[in-house]
């Protein structure tokens, strides 16, 4: 039977008024150049009070197929949040019927979601879901924003920025009309007042409505995002109420977010992360071990982070880039508490489907979240699945992190049992074993506790995974998967 995991937090009952977004680029100081006006411009989710995530993966490891679908879970706001999961499940459904075939797919098809907030005030709230889906032969993506009136507590697709009936047959006119200097390639016959073609829309930092399409959906599937914006003013009699409030909620965050800043000192680069509390245990001697956490930070991360403290016990923690952006003071406290941070790329995506673009991309503004968290730049890379590549290990190796993978797998994706998970991590532990666990599953930090009495019980040392290589140290795009392997034999491509 598939397994399917759904990880949300306990969100606290508020929504921070302030949002941020990218200010119009400038080539110089008396001339500013307009932004592109589809552009959208996302609200940080580090300043919206009460915001938490969830996760779904697809639990089955023997299904062949990648799962990774995050979105987020916002205090008062049950009814998105329903909408929100419901979305999810139908999502994996729906890609599990596409690729439920017994003859195994290479490579491997893949979901993957992540989400952005279009807005978060206490009148609107807009979440664009994003989605890749890889079936065998090249990447589909597709877009699909909801939005939330906390007046009325109700959830509602992008039309529900709309009047009504009459509104969206208007603005499917003027789409038609905008498409036109868009050349051959973009069909505009197919621009139809069908709610399902206008299933993401938001606005832009001026008030204008941004119209986006999925690949495909009104032209060649190469011409990758093809979006359109409506002026405000053209707009604006189409608007429902929940759109005027939206339209205001994103130019109040502009206006915000363009007035003048006290200067603050970012430095040009980090030092390499390490972890702040490594006593020096020599584990060429000692029995060590390095626990490693995947995916988060996420709801249950402050959990785990008492109970290793309460331990005295150190792991190695693999994040997120949007998760990082998401949960900064989780991410200060793994460093403070002697944790190290690692990288797990941005949204989850498989990187060994990747072009060496992309991969440099996706590590790349994760390296740089963790760097404005904590002041270090992460030094070792996790790629998602473990799935590694030429590309993937030159990116890292230009990045000047190692690759680490693991030896023993708790298989926590796969069950709803803490005592399973534990016996399968205590029975398979080894010296220099580098256990995969993720700390977004409940489960799994319910087992935390009895892995560590066992552990220590049979004399094992907690350490982070570079203490396993003592004054060796580890090396940039070089693979590591257990303390044990002797990687200076590998070959660094």
């Amino acid at each position: 039977m598939h397994k399917s995991r759904f990880c949300a937090g306990i969100a606290l009952l508020a929504l921070s008024a302030s949002g941020c977004g990218l200010a119009a680029a400038s080539n110089g100081k008396d001339i500013v150049v307009p932004a592109e006006p589809t552009m959208i411009d996302f609200v940080d989710p580090a300043t919206v009070v009460g915001l938490s995530t969830a996760t779904v993966t697809d639990g089955d490891s023997a299904a062949g197929r990648y799962v990774h679908i995050k979105y987020p879970v916002l205090a008062g706001a049950s009814a998105l949040n329903r909408t929100l999961k419901a979305r999810a499940e139908r999502q994996l459904k729906e890609f599990r019927r596409a690729t439920g075939g017994d003859a195994p797919i290479l490579p491997k098809p893949e979901l993957n979601v992540d989400w952005q907030l279009a807005a978060a005030s206490p009148d609107a709230v807009g979440v664009r879901l994003r989605t890749g889906e890889f079936l065998g032969t090249s990447w589909g993506n597709s877009t699909r924003t909801y939005w939330f009136d906390p007046h009325t507590g109700k959830a509602a697709g992008s039309t529900g920025l709309l009047s009504g009936r009459p509104a969206l047959e208007r603005l499917a006119a003027l789409v038609k009309e905008a498409l036109a200097d868009r050349g051959a390639q973009v069909e505009r016959n197919r621009v139809t007042a069908d709610p399902d073609l206008f299933d993401s829309m938001a606005f832009n930092r001026n008030g204008d409505l941004v119209v986006e399409f999925d690949d495909c959906e009104v032209g060649r599937c190469s011409l990758g995002r093809v979006a359109v914006a409506i002026p405000a003013q053209q707009v604006a009699p189409l608007l429902s109420e929940l759109g005027r409030h939206a339209q205001q909620a994103v130019r109040d965050a502009a206006r915000r977010s363009a007035a003048p800043e006290v200067p603050s000192f970012t430095p040009t680069s980090s030092p390499d992360a390490v972890s702040t509390r490594a006593s020096g245990v020599d584990c060429r001697v000692r029995k060590c071990v390095a626990l490693t956490f995947d995916d988060g930070p996420g709801p249950y991360t402050g959990l785990l982070l008492n109970t290793l403290a309460e331990h005295r016990a150190r792991a190695t923690f693999f994040t997120l880039g949007g998760s990082v952006s998401t949960e900064p003071a989780l991410i200060r406290r793994m460093s403070m508490e002697g944790h190290l941070v690692g990288n797990h790329s941005w949204s989850h995506k498989d990187l060994s489907k990747q072009p060496s673009s992309n991969v440099a991309d996706s590590l790349g503004k994760t390296s740089d979240a963790v760097s404005e968290v904590i002041g270090q730049r992460p030094a070792l890379v996790r790629p998602p699945y473990g799935a590694v590549s030429p590309q993937v290990r030159d990116v890292a190796r230009q990045m000047g992190c190692a690759v680490v993978t693991w030896d023993v797998d708790s298989k926590d994706e796969s069950t709803r049992d803490a005592s399973e998970i534990a016996d399968r991590v205590v029975h398979a532990a080894h010296p220099g074993a580098i256990i995969l666990m993720h700390d977004i599953h409940r489960e799994t930090v319910d087992a935390v506790p009895d892995i560590l009495k066992r552990l220590r019980g049979n004399g094992y040392t907690f350490v982070t995974v570079p203490e396993l290589y003592g004054p060796v140290g580890m090396q940039a795009g070089r693979m590591y998967r257990s303390g044990n392997e002797l990687p200076g034999k590998q070959p660094l491509t």
